[in-house]
């Protein structure tokens, strides 16, 4: 079944304190290098049939409407090409692909 992927950021404008407490937190667990963290929000949604224009109009005001706050978030739509037969890497404990 096709899948279609909206991920909803904040706005650069706007603060981010949940990244932020991201950011500081991986220095302390001995992570390093990172400069910035932003946390968003990932919606994966499988529909019916093909995956028209059609469709991707609709998923984008299902986006706008209810998906993200407009004023203070963006987001985007992609159909997600990942073949269903292969298995998705995950982290596991420890960060660890499993």
């Amino acid at each position: 079944m096709p899948r279609v992927v909206v991920d909803v950021m904040p706005k650069p404008e706007i603060l981010d304190p949940q990244g932020k407490a991201v950011l500081g937190a991986l220095p302390r667990l001995g992570f390093s290098g990172v400069t910035d963290v932003r946390q968003g929000k990932r919606f994966e949604l499988e529909v019916t049939g093909e995956v028209t224009d059609a469709v991707l109009e609709d998923v984008r005001r299902m986006a706008g409407t209810l998906l993200s706050n407009p004023v203070i978030e963006s987001f985007t739509v992609h159909v997600d090409d990942a073949v269903e037969d292969q298995p998705a890497v995950t982290g596991g404990p420890g960060g660890a692909a499993s």
